[in-house]
């Protein structure tokens, strides 16, 4: 068994595509027709980690409800800071600034994707 991917529902296919490919640095690796939606694979680098954008061509009445359970997608980058400069001039904020979990840990910080989904960026020492 090996994991596949992450599915998520988005309702403007054009921003996320543009969050996760220019943003988060992935990029789009498949594309796939089906008669109620678009689905859209962006993945890493390594292509280990892949992530299916799926745009139904008709919103729910009331739009999506992320629920209680989902709680963030992580990624991790080698520069928090350079990450941090990057987000401004895409003029997106965070929504827990960088911060140590511990002193010898990790720096840390969340943000959201065009849809509100949490999202962790990890910088490890």
């Amino acid at each position: 068994m090996k994991f596949a991917h992450t599915m998520l529902r988005v309702k403007d296919i054009e921003k996320s595509l543009e969050f996760y490919t220019e943003v988060m640095g992935l990029k789009q690796v498949k594309q796939m027709e089906l008669k109620a939606a678009t689905l859209y694979f962006v993945s890493d680098e390594r292509e280990c980690c892949t992530i299916e954008l799926t745009y139904n061509h008709e919103l729910p009445e009331g739009g999506y409800n992320h629920g209680t359970y989902f709680g963030h997608l992580a990624f991790e980058t080698d520069d928090i800071d350079k990450f941090s400069e990057k987000l401004e001039t895409f003029r997106i904020e965070y929504t827990r600034p960088p911060f140590l979990i511990k002193e010898e840990g990790p720096k840390i910080a969340f943000l959201e994707d065009p849809d509100g989904y949490s999202i962790e960026i990890i910088e490890r020492k």
